[in-house]
């Protein structure tokens, strides 16, 4: 079984800035020059995201734990201005706030890594095929690779699911279980990466399938959680 040894550095988990990165940046900004709308946080208009806004994204990292036991960072709180600006990321397109929710995301990442120490590898919740043609990107991933944080695609869908909003906790749990299944993890160190995190059912559902291949799931990271949830289940 392969597992990083105790003390070393996380190294490749997180890397900086590469020239590609900062031309999709510079793109980015200056699309919203050509074509302005308005702040996804408040509405403001002629800005994709006001300063305001862009200050409430300011990372507020919190670890909880799932009733499972799966230990859970998160960036932010969902809520307010950093829910608005994740359903416009993930439902309408507006790619270019990855940037600022990246920010929060590299946080929570750090902050996992000098509690558990070094991994092996991050993976993210993967993407229904469905999600995936009606955005023509992968979420997850997107703010993953803004954040600088490499990840390995070793988790894939294994069967459909149904939207979980509107669903209770227990009808999450039965939507997405046996929903994933993992590729060969070697046992190794593995830290899950999701957007948001509500019941936590789908980073167990993750867990559980990295699991039957013999990795070591050591915790979840996400951008945002819900509040009520994370008290319910810290």
């Amino acid at each position: 079984m392969h597992s990083a040894a105790a003390g070393a550095q996380p190294v490749g988990v997180i890397r900086p800035d590469s020239l590609t990165d900062i031309l999709v940046r510079s793109l980015t900004d200056a699309f919203a020059l050509l074509f302005p709308v308005g702040c996804a946080g408040c509405d403001e208009p002629d800005i994709a995201l006001c300063d305001a806004c862009r200050g409430a994204l300011a990372p507020a990292v919190t670890r909880d734990r799932l009733a499972s036991g799966l230990a859970v960072w998160s960036g932010l709180p969902f809520e307010g201005v950093a829910a608005r600006v994740i359903r416009a990321l993930k439902q309408d397109g507006r790619t270019g706030l990855a940037r600022s929710l990246a920010v929060p995301l590299r946080a929570a990442v750090v902050e996992a890594l000098a509690s558990v120490g070094a991994i092996d590898v991050v993976v993210p919740v993967p993407t229904s095929r469905a999600a995936y043609r009606r955005r023509g990107y992968r979420v997850v991933e997107l703010l993953a690779r803004r954040a600088g944080v490499r990840t390995e695609r070793l988790l894939v869908p294994a069967r459909r699911t149904v939207d979980q909003r509107g669903l209770g906790v227990d009808a999450r749990r039965a939507n997405v279980r046996g929903s994933m299944r993992a590729r060969d993890t070697g046992g190794r160190r593995v830290l899950v990466l999701d957007d948001v995190v509500t019941s936590g059912a789908t980073l167990d559902e993750a867990a559980r399938a990295l699991r039957a291949t013999g990795a070591h799931v050591v915790g979840g990271v996400c951008v945002a959680r819900t509040p009520r949830h994370a008290r319910a289940t810290s």
